[in-house]
């Protein structure tokens, strides 16, 4: 961990004139990988678009310096590009790469060459997650913001993206902003949890410290059953 990177105060989103996030306050330091937990409806998407910019807030969301942001926004997967007569490699030019610089990230996401003849369209959940992180880093990002990056995988397929995922951030020292929903994912591969509830209740801290029984029974608003697996809490 290093400098603080991130301070918010109070920070509070208001759609359509309802109330989404209300006085929300918390930092993040340089190298952290902070995810954002929390039911459907809770404001997690909200927060990260706040956080970038696209949605006006009342409070302060203060960056220490600017970093050079990757944004990988939720709802991409191959089924929303297949009618598109788009390669991979048409899907990196969007960004005006040339096909030696996007060599250089496909190793990264464990692909080979040869992805780039084939139709992004027609990709499998797994193969297009890890063509659409190596399409993030290619804007050679110091943050990446992640919005529910393993959509519509198995459980397996996701667990290899966040596998990877933490790769990368050991790699490239990056800071990385995660939503999800997933419990497993939290305890396994983030350093720090914000939780956020439509019941109004939040917590912020080290996961295996925070997330207590009684706190995810309030987040929720439901009985939750709390098991710890052995080896899930390593960093």
């Amino acid at each position: 961990m290093g400098k603080i990177l991130l301070e918010v105060k109070n920070l509070s989103v208001t759609l359509g004139g309802t109330p989404v996030l209300s006085e929300l306050s918390f930092s993040v330091e340089e190298g952290e990988i902070l995810t954002i937990l929390g039911p459907n409806g809770s404001g997690k998407t909200v927060l990260l678009k706040a956080l970038l910019g696209l949605l006006p807030f009342t409070g302060e969301v203060n960056w220490h310096k600017k970093p050079r942001i990757g944004y990988l926004p939720q709802g991409l997967n191959q089924m929303s590009v297949r009618d598109m007569p788009l390669t991979v490699e048409d899907f990196f030019a969007l960004k005006k790469l040339k096909r030696d610089q996007v060599l250089r990230y496909l190793p990264l996401v464990g692909l080979e060459s040869g992805v780039l003849n084939k139709r992004a369209g027609y990709l499998s959940g797994g193969e297009f997650q890890r063509m659409l992180v190596a399409w993030v880093l290619a804007s050679r990002p110091e943050v990446l913001f992640l919005d529910e990056p393993t959509t519509a995988i198995d459980v397996v397929g996701g667990e290899t993206i966040y596998s990877l995922l933490k790769n990368i951030w050991r790699e490239q020292n990056l800071t990385m902003f995660v939503v999800t929903h997933d419990l497993n994912i939290v305890y396994a591969h983030s350093t720090h949890v914000l939780c956020l509830s439509r019941f109004a209740h939040t917590c912020y801290g080290i996961p295996k410290e925070v997330l207590t029984p009684e706190v995810l029974n309030d987040m929720y608003a439901t009985d939750v059953k709390f098991y710890t697996h052995p080896g899930t809490l390593s960093q």
